[in-house]
């Protein structure tokens, strides 16, 4: 018999009591902050969500993880990471993100050996499960649980359990860090990635909801949603975009046909036998 949306979340608030304390790897995004939401329902100030300090998060995001915790009563801190000074992940490699949540979760032990506190959680879901994610490996050697995945909980429900508690992230577009706009074997440096957020705060002002600014060297290759695809493809648009990103030193502006897609940079890779 399948087990109902209420009966995970009911189990989830039941596992994460158990904990007793927990840190909350908190990126802002519509997973962590419902699993930030729960914690703060089963270990009220038990629970403090985490978020990391680094160039490679949007400014907006943080300033919307801020006002969400503010208006639900959630602890939250941030903790500096220092990626960018670790060859491996500034080389970008394939396992780029292996590199990145192993350095998230190093500090977060940091803070939990300081705090004493033993748990640390982050929101992956059920359907990342079978996604390319290097970062689930990181997770695994520093033993970081997953909650939402252990009840079953996929994207979908996690969507919907944010509506009915009135989270401001039920509906928020898919994220992630600016450095996965740089396609492997491209060093990933803080100046690109500041010009992928330029880029990418530009477009949220002229109204776009879902996309991408993919940095290709002197090309940048733009992504919007499917749906918002029309509205891209006006020569106001296509002037406007030049306009855009010629001054952030782009030589090329290009809109991708195929619209926005999760992981379109892993296009490219061939996983089958992948190790990272």
């Amino acid at each position: 018999m399948p087990v109902s949306v209420e009966d995970k979340q009911e189990q989830l608030f039941a596992n994460l009591r158990k904990l007793e304390r927990a840190l909350v790897a908190f990126s802002g995004g519509t997973d962590s902050a419902y699993l930030a939401w729960a914690a703060n329902q089963a270990l009220g100030r038990n629970a403090l969500a985490v978020t990391a300090d680094s160039v490679s998060i949007p400014e907006s995001h943080k300033r919307d993880a801020e006002a969400f915790v503010v208006r639900f009563g959630i602890a939250h801190e941030y903790i500096e990471t220092r990626e960018f000074e670790n060859p491996d992940y500034v080389r970008n490699s394939p396992d780029r993100c292996f590199h990145c949540k192993d350095e998230l979760f190093t500090r977060l032990e940091e803070l939990g050996r300081e705090r004493g506190i033993v748990h640390i959680i982050y929101g992956v879901n059920l359907d990342d499960l079978g996604d390319y994610r290097p970062g689930q490996g990181a997770a695994k050697n520093h033993q970081v649980a997953a909650p939402l995945a252990d009840v079953s909980l996929s994207k979908a429900e996690i969507r919907e359990l944010s509506r009915r508690a009135g989270l401001p992230t039920w509906d928020r577009p898919a994220s992630a860090c600016l450095s996965s706009r740089i396609p492997y074997g491209t060093p990933v440096t803080i100046e690109n990635v500041k010009t992928v957020e330029t880029g990418e705060e530009e477009l949220k002002a002229l109204g776009f909801r879902q996309f991408r600014v993919r940095f290709h060297g002197e090309v940048v290759r733009v992504e919007v949603a499917r749906e918002e695809m029309e509205r891209a493809l006006s020569m106001e648009m296509a002037a406007r975009f030049t306009e855009i990103f010629k001054k952030l030193g782009f030589k090329y502006v290009t809109l991708d046909l195929e619209g926005y897609r999760q992981g379109s940079l892993n296009e490219v890779l061939n996983l089958v036998g992948n190790s990272f």
